[in-house]
C-alpha cells in the first residue's frame, strides 16, 4: 500500500488539512467532509474482511484497524480518516470484562454498582493500548495529508454502560446512581475521565490530528444536571489534550439543550446531531465554535433529489458558521448504501468551494 491522498486534500501536511483548518476556524477552500462510523458496516469490503473476527479483536489488531480505517478514505474520497475502534476499547484494556454483542452493544460482565466494582477499574497508560499507537503510527503512514481522528468514549457514556451492565433505553440505574450516590458518582466519572482523556492522548501523540469525544447517551439529562455531573469530566477528559496541537470535537445525541454547555467544556468543535438545524445550533452557541454535523442518516435512504436538497441546505447554513465540518447528525447506518455516501461528498466538494 502507498500513501492515501484523497484529491481534495491541497497539503501533505495534515496538520494544514481542510478538515483541520476548519477545525481552527480558518479559511478553507471547500467544506471538509467525513462520516461517523464510515470505517465499517456499511461497506462490503469491511464485512468480509471481520467476517468471523469478533469486534473487540479487530479492534485490537493492527493490520485490520489500519485496512478499515483506509476504505472509506479509498472509497469516498472524505477529507478525513476516523480511526476504527470501539468506545469501549479502553475499558477492556484496564481489565474490565466486557464483550460487544452482534446486535446488542457492549454488555459489562460485572456492572458497576458499588465503591468496590470502581476500585477494580484502574487507571489507564500507554502501556495498556500500545497496539492503539502502531496502529495511529502505521495510518499516519498511508495518509499522507488526509488526517486521522482519534477518538474516545465521553465520561458519562462510559458510565452508563457500566452501571446499566450494557446499553439502556431510560438510564434508571444510571440515573439512581448519579442522584443517590453523588460521591461515587463523581469519584467513577473522574476515573473515566482519566482513562477517556489518557486514550485520547495516546492517539494524539502518535499522530492523529484530531480527536472526538463521543457522549452518546448525555442527551438523556437536562442541563442542569449536565452541567452538575457531567461537565467538569467531559472537562477533564477533553483536557488532556488540551497542550497539544490537536483540535478537538465535542459530540451527543439529543444534545440540542446542552450545547452551549457542552461548548464550554473545551473543545473547538460542537457536533451537532440531526435534530437540531445548524441555524439554530449556531444561535446557541453565539458563534464561538465550529460545527460539524448534520444530515439525518436516514435521509440518505431517500431518492437523491431529497439527499441533494438536505445537503445543500446544510452546506448554506454552514456557511455563516466560523468554521464547519460537514457530516451525519449520528452514524452511518449498516444498510446505508455507499455509493449514496460518495455522491454526498461529490457534492459537498462541489458545491462549496470558495
Amino acid at each position: 500500500m502507498s500513501g492515501v491522498s484523497p484529491a481534495v486534500n491541497e497539503t501533505s501536511d495534515p496538520a494544514e488539512s481542510t478538515l483541520v483548518r476548519a477545525a481552527r476556524r480558518q479559511p478553507v477552500t471547500h467544506t471538509p467532509v467525513w462520516f461517523m462510523r464510515q470505517a465499517g458496516r456499511s461497506l462490503p469490503e469491511y464485512r468480509a474482511l471481520r467476517k468471523g473476527i469478533p469486534m473487540l479483536e479487530a479492534c485490537r489488531r493492527p493490520a485490520i484497524v489500519t485496512e478499515v480505517t483506509l476504505q472509506p478514505v479509498r472509497r469516498h474520497g472524505v477529507d478525513a480518516a476516523i480511526l476504527f475502534s470501539d468506545i469501549v476499547v479502553p475499558l477492556a484494556a484496564v481489565g474490565v470484562d466486557l464483550d460487544i454483542v452482534p446486535g446488542t452493544g457492549p454488555v459489562i460482565a460485572k456492572p458497576v454498582r458499588t465503591r468496590e466494582d470502581l476500585d477494580r477499574i484502574p487507571e489507564l497508560t500507554p502501556e495498556h493500548v500500545p497496539d492503539i499507537s502502531q496502529s495511529v503510527r502505521l495510518l499516519v503512514g498511508e495518509l499522507g495529508g488526509t488526517p486521522l481522528i482519534g477518538f474516545a468514549g465521553a465520561p458519562f457514556t462510559l458510565a452508563s454502560y457500566l452501571v446499566e451492565g450494557g446499553p439502556s433505553r431510560n438510564h434508571e440505574r444510571t440515573k439512581a446512581l448519579m442522584y443517590g450516590d453523588p460521591g461515587l458518582w463523581h469519584d467513577l466519572c473522574d476515573r473515566l475521565a482519566q482513562i477517556s482523556g489518557a486514550f485520547l492522548r495516546v492517539q494524539a501523540e502518535a499522530g492523529a490530528s484530531v480527536v472526538q469525544l463521543f457522549d452518546s447517551w448525555v442527551g438523556a439529562l437536562p442541563r442542569a444536571d449536565y452541567e452538575t455531573f457531567v461537565l467538569p469530566h467531559s472537562t477533564r477528559a477533553l483536557a488532556a489534550v488540551a497542550d497539544l496541537a490537536v483540535p478537538r470535537i465535542h459530540f451527543g445525541v439529543g444534545t440540542g439543550e446542552l450545547l452551549a454547555s457542552m461548548g464550554s467544556a473545551g473543545a473547538e468543535v460542537v457536533g451537532v446531531d440531526f435534530r437540531v438545524s445548524l441555524t439554530d445550533a449556531l444561535r446557541r452557541l453565539d458563534g464561538r465554535y465550529a460545527v460539524q454535523g448534520n444530515l439525518d442518516p436516514a435521509v440518505l435512504f431517500a431518492p437523491w433529489a431529497v439527499v441533494e436538497a438536505q445537503v445543500r441546505r446544510i452546506v448554506d447554513e454552514g456557511r455563516v458558521a466560523p468554521g464547519h465540518v460537514f457530516n451525519l447528525g449520528h452514524g452511518v447506518l449498516p444498510d446505508t448504501d455507499p455509493a449514496v455516501l460518495t455522491r454526498v461528498v461529490d457534492l459537498v466538494h462541489e458545491i462549496s468551494q470558495r
